[in-house]
């Protein structure tokens, strides 16, 4: 992988990858805050921003900026995470001057109209409604909930109804000054562009824009075992239990990810085969990783009849110690890193992906490493890299989070 990084005057910078023989350029503007960030008063404000921002600015209103990315064929959207906040188009190459003088208005002089402002919170609020319907959203946010229990990560994204009711324009305007700006800002952008080219039209529409990097507060966080269960009489339980896992930048984070793949990450896996394919206890079941830059989280989430929940959590326990006590064969170890390869060199064919890859790293202080780079370190894993991490972090307490008809006596007794 080549980039080219340069820092503007006024401390943002830019990353960039060249992708010859397309002409689709992924820009996307990297805020260095998330809900992690926010104040009691500001308790969902990164995505309340993420909407508003769009509403647009003085000079350029809501329904310009929408007219003119659909005028382009432009694709233009925005994410907002725990720890970051992103704002992203994807355009032809010509035309990413005029999207970057939209991105320009949003991000720097928003106008915050309180009429805008109270329809987006009715958005919010029915974007809380739209997750609190989907049991498999709520299932993660309980899961969240009892991983970083008293910790910042505890807090969900979207909010909630009490804070965004009372959230005011003052309070947004005020997360708004405090979080945004040039030094907190990274402009990660791949496609069909040469790095010139991008600090040129970047500087042009950002260049005067000010404000330094911002700091968070790191915490180091104490597991302890929990459950947070939403009871309702559902024809599916949805469950997740999981436990301690690693920071973003630990450097067992490769066996990690073979261990996930051989437990939980495909087809393949012990779990979808013992608990799907062999029982026909679950349309779906599957590990996962949740890695942040103090702290982590492992997860196991399966979806099943709540009377066959007894039965699926003895496979996952049963599976959880018999990685932790035997690791994995020679042949899963050989079939997981075959298996990342190829993912990974296919994930990243496009120019959005590679502009995602760029942003996150350099924003979160990530390496920039190639795909074969990354490869390199997956193919040195061994079969003891495994059982090393497997009984570091798959011993320790863990949490549930469920919805479903359960007790929570009951989920208790899952734990031992």
């Amino acid at each position: 992988m080549h980039y080219d990084l340069t820092t503007l005057p006024n401390g943002l910078r830019v990353i960039t990858e060249t992708m010859p023989g397309i002409r689709s350029v992924a820009a996307g503007a990297w805020v260095d805050t998330g809900t992690r960030d926010e104040l009691t008063n500001e308790a969902g404000s990164s995505h309340f921003l993420e909407h508003l921002l769009f509403k647009g600015s003085e000079q350029v209103s809501a329904v310009e900026i929408s007219r003119t990315f659909d005028r382009m064929g432009a694709q233009s959207n925005a994410f907002t995470s725990k720890e970051y906040t992103c704002f992203w188009a994807r355009l032809l190459d010509d035309d990413l001057d005029v999207g970057m003088e939209m991105l320009g208005e949003m991000l720097q002089r928003p106008a915050f109209r309180s009429d805008e402002i109270d329809s987006e919170r009715h958005v919010v609020m029915e974007e809380i409604n739209m997750s609190e319907d989907d049991p498999q959203d709520v299932v993660f946010e309980r899961f969240t909930e009892a991983a970083f229990s008293g910790h910042v990560l505890e807090m969900p994204i979207l909010g909630t109804r009490e804070s965004i009711i009372g959230m005011s324009r003052d309070d947004i305007v005020g997360y708004w000054k405090r979080r945004y700006g040039a030094g907190s800002t990274v402009f990660a952008i791949a496609g069909a562009i040469e790095h010139d080219q991008a600090v040129e039209v970047v500087s042009k529409y950002f260049g005067d824009w000010s404000g330094a990097s911002v700091p968070h507060e790191w915490a180091d966080h104490a597991f302890q075992s929990g459950v947070k269960v939403d009871v309702k009489d559902t024809e599916q339980a949805n469950l997740v239990v999981g436990g301690e896992g690693m920071a973003r930048g630990d450097d067992r984070r490769f066996a990690f990810d073979v261990l996930h793949h051989v437990l939980g990450g495909g087809m393949s896996s012990r779990l979808f085969q013992t608990i799907r394919e062999e029982r026909g206890l679950a349309y779906s079941v599957y590990s996962f990783a949740l890695p942040f830059a103090d702290t982590g989280a492992w997860g196991v989430y399966v979806g099943t009849t709540p009377d066959q929940i007894d039965t699926v959590m003895d496979l996952v326990n049963l599976e959880l110690n018999a990685m932790m006590a035997e690791g994995i064969t020679d042949e899963e170890l050989d079939r997981a890193k075959s298996n990342m390869r190829g993912s990974m060199a296919l994930g990243f064919e496009d120019a959005n992906s590679r502009m995602v890859r760029l942003g996150k790293r350099e924003l979160t202080g990530g390496e920039h490493i190639s795909i074969s780079e990354h490869i390199a370190r997956v193919d040195e894993v061994t079969r003891d890299d495994v059982v090393d991490v497997a009984q570091a972090l798959l011993s320790g307490p863990r949490v549930i989070g469920a919805v479903g008809p359960f007790e929570k006596a009951n989920l208790e007794s899952y734990l031992t």
